[in-house]
């Protein structure tokens, strides 16, 4: 008999938050999509932390909803709690954060997809790529047998690829919470010629809340004003009643325990093959690492409204069962704490993310993208943003369009993706806001000012929500030229306003916009003496106010993305050989010739390209433009 033999614009391998985002914008960009899931209990499944956002995650976040995403509207609508990190610092680091109900959470973004035409969501195990002589792809198939052609494949496959879950000598062959692997697509990416890296993660034990003495730590309750993730959501419609967290450390009992058996550890008896992230490490890894430290945060989080798990944040480890339980029975709080799953580490398959175009798409392979852990990068918020640059660049790839690359200087996701394919990485990437150089424009707050509009032209976002940004940009150009032109005069008013804020009262006249760059002052703690104020949104206010205070700052970011920009614009011709630039070193050629850049600026940024061998290549290309 015949096997089943179907026919698609676009297939996304994995259903996880890169494949959700890459699927949901095909498919909602017109093209026939199907997403495949090894199962359907895995569909945007939180595996290891209960949260979404942080520290410039929240702004991966916001950027992804400002382009047309689902991540922001889908934790809106399922978190437990809310808070807005790095508050008291300034608001380019202020990051939003909120603690996830795991279950809600997947079960609200497969009802989005099931419900989304031209989707089809389908629990299979995809074992081979199709590709052509030419190097084209032309489809999948899957365990099964079946065939399913298609134009475009995005591969999402996160954490499950040849996957194994290891604590102790415990060595299971199952992809994240004891689902099945993905066992079969590697040899035929090896065997189409792509690089393959073994990488490996880690997540905490789970703990039963009812047996926690909470009395022992220290609460960690939402903010009292919900701020929400999407642009789209009222922030009156998500108002609830907030879970707490909770706050306890690490003390010498536990760094004991941990030493002695650390021999036990497959990270250090060297069972574990993969590379760890340095930026999130296991308990193990810390207390050898920063041996100096007497205590570690940790941070109890619930899992979910209709579960008694317990997430034991910044206790990541793949130590044996029996020292799991004895080095949390030292933590205050824990003592008899029970578990309902054990912490372990995971390794699975992931490649070289050099090998990708800054649209994603393999360079030898065309049709071909990747988005998310594949790509070598950790992190939901990372694999979202990943996802639906790839989705978006599939589909402007099939519909005949120039792909949609994302400057450093325009978003943290084209940081982040500039940095996966250019740099060379030999670890779980991820990101952090000391990697993007003009942190002061990409704030998280102003993402839909940055983006609306490309997701506009992409298709993605509605002709009235993009109105409704270019309103709120309009708003905001003209109560800035206004208050700029408000003197406010010595009065008696006027002072004793100011001195209520320890503000130095004025004896001559000034612009309000000088009294707003105080930094004891605000734009609304100034409203009594500004009568012809227009009645404006939270968000519009918010904006005039970070941008007159930080105008100086602002206008020598603007100054630097000039520059940047002019570099980036030079291009480097696709049919370039290095091996005719004379003087180029050879580490150079050979790095050149690997990576391909698109540009000048992403040549220059190249581990091994020097400034020395920039000013070659500079030379070379203007030679060639004349001739």
């Amino acid at each position: 008999m015949k096997k089943l033999e179907e026919n698609y614009d676009v297939v996304v391998v994995g259903a996880g938050h890169a494949g959700c985002e890459a699927a949901l914008a095909c498919a909602r960009l017109g093209l026939k999509t199907i997403a495949f899931t090894v199962s359907m209990d895995s569909v945007a499944m939180m595996p290891c932390n209960p949260n979404i956002g942080g520290t410039s995650k929240g702004h991966l976040v916001r950027e992804v909803d400002a382009l047309g995403g689902q991540m922001a509207k889908n934790i809106d609508k399922t978190f437990l709690q809310s808070r807005m990190l790095n508050g008291s610092k300034g608001p380019a680091v202020h990051s939003l954060r909120a603690q996830a109900d795991k279950a809600m959470y997947s079960l609200e973004m497969r009802k989005t997809l099931q419900r989304e035409e031209n989707l089809t969501l389908r629990q299979a195990e995809v074992s081979e790529l199709l590709i052509s002589d030419e190097k084209v792809i032309q489809g999948v198939k899957t365990v099964s047998g079946a065939t399913y052609h298609a134009r475009a494949v995005i591969l999402c496959t996160g954490t499950y690829l040849a996957a194994r879950c290891l604590y102790g000598d415990v060595i299971e062959h199952t992809g994240p919470n004891g689902l099945k692997s993905a066992d079969h697509l590697t040899s035929s990416l090896s065997d189409n010629g792509v690089e393959i890296y073994r990488y490996k993660t880690g997540t905490p034990a789970r703990l039963d809340g009812k047996t926690l003495d909470y009395d022992k730590m220290t609460e960690q309750p939402g903010d009292e004003k919900i701020v929400p993730f999407s642009f789209t959501t009222d922030p009156e419609s998500i108002r609830r009643d907030q879970v707490s967290c909770y706050l306890t450390y690490t003390n010498e009992d536990t760094h004991r325990i941990i030493r002695d058996n650390i021999d036990r550890s497959p990270l250090f008896s060297g069972v574990i093959e993969g590379t760890g992230p340095r930026y999130c490490p296991s308990i193990e890894d810390k207390v050898v690492r920063f041996a100096d430290k007497e205590r570690h945060q940790l941070f109890i989080e619930p899992e979910g409204e209709y579960t008694n798990e317990m997430y034991i944040s910044g206790m990541s480890s793949s130590m044996p069962e029996e020292v799991q339980y004895a080095m949390i029975h030292t933590v205050p709080g824990l003592e008899n704490a029970r578990i309902v799953r054990n912490a372990y580490a995971i390794e699975y398959d992931c490649i070289n993310a050099n090998q990708l175009k800054l649209s994603l798409e393999f360079k030898n392979i065309d049709g071909l993208f990747a988005a998310g852990q594949f790509n070598g990068s950790s992190g939901y918020e990372e694999a979202a943003a990943q996802g639906i640059m790839a989705g978006i660049n599939a589909s402007m790839k099939l519909l005949g369009r120039d792909p949609v690359i994302l400057d450093r200087s325009q978003a943290y996701i084209g940081v982040l993706i500039d940095d996966l394919v250019t740099k060379e990485s030999h670890e779980p990437y991820r990101m952090m806001t000391s990697r993007a150089e003009y942190r002061l424009m990409l704030r998280q707050d102003n993402a839909d000012l940055r983006l609306t509009n490309i997701g506009h032209d992409v298709g993605l976002i509605s002709d009235e929500r993009n109105e409704h940004v270019e309103t709120k940009r309009r708003q905001i150009e003209e109560e800035i030229a206004r208050v700029s032109g408000v003197n406010i005069g010595s009065r008696e008013e006027v002072n004793a306003l100011l001195e209520s804020y320890g503000s130095i009262p004025i004896s001559n006249g000034v612009s309000l916009s000088e009294l707003i760059r105080r930094p004891e002052l605000d734009y609304d703690k100034l409203s009594p003496i500004d009568p012809d104020r227009p009645d404006l949104s939270d968000e519009v206010r918010e904006q005039v106010n970070i941008n007159i205070k930080y105008q100086g700052y602002i206008d020598r970011q603007l100054k630097q993305i000039e520059k940047f920009k002019k570099v980036e614009q030079k291009k480097i011709p696709a049919d370039i050989d290095y091996d005719d630039v004379s003087s180029l070193r050879i580490e150079a050629r050979q790095k050149l010739s690997s990576l391909r850049p698109d540009n000048i600026g992403q040549a220059s940024r190249i581990s091994g390209v020097s400034p020395a061998d920039i000013s070659v290549l500079l030379v070379y290309l203007e030679q060639r433009y004349r001739k």
